[in-house]
């Protein structure tokens, strides 16, 4: 079944390829911390691969092409922040993981909005679970930076911790699947 929906299409390919940039991103992130601490960013690691298959399994659904251009390019910037995460210290590597992963839920959510615009549900399920995964994964890297003295100043110049998030999913309060399209309406 070929769709018609410009803004899903890409958003498919860009989520596709920055799920990559994602999962080189902790592989840098996990060699980088203690002992303890990697067995929890490798998980988000295989996570974020996984979130790769099932994106690509939709994408193949619908005959949407992987694109070499954010395939390229968000290879480059996955290589590039697990570098870093070596070189500028342990706070700034969980600070933006979090950051990026309160955007990601979104992503989902979204996605589940443009396929209900085209009158397509069977996504639902696997959309939601991905979504709330990468909520998880917020959480778990704002937990770790939360007592941080330099949270307060972060937060002010980029918008995201304790006090803001990207999205409106509370794990406290799920939405069951049925609902969870109010998600992420702004």
């Amino acid at each position: 079944m070929l769709i018609h929906h410009p803004k899903l299409t890409d958003l498919l390919q860009r989520a596709y390829s920055a799920e990559k940039a994602a999962a080189f991103a902790y592989q840098g992130h996990a060699g980088s911390v203690k002992k303890e601490e990697k067995a929890a960013i490798r998980q988000i690691e295989l996570d974020e691969w996984n979130h790769r298959e099932e994106v690509l399994k939709i994408m193949k659904q619908y005959a949407i092409p992987v694109s070499r251009k954010y395939e390229f390019q968000f290879g480059v910037i996955g290589k590039t922040i697990s570098f870093s995460c070596y070189v500028i210290g342990w706070f700034m590597p969980y600070y933006f993981a979090g950051r990026l992963e309160s955007g990601n839920v979104c992503e989902y959510f979204v996605m589940m909005h443009y396929f209900h615009s085209l009158g397509i549900n069977e996504h639902d399920q696997i959309l939601y679970e991905m979504g709330m995964k990468e909520k998880e994964h917020e959480v778990y890297f704002l937990e770790q930076i939360k007592g941080s003295k330099l949270l307060p100043f972060f937060e002010k110049l980029f918008n995201w911790g304790k006090k803001n998030s990207f999205n409106d999913v509370n794990l406290e309060e799920k939405f069951p699947v049925e609902t969870s399209a109010d998600y992420c309406k702004k």
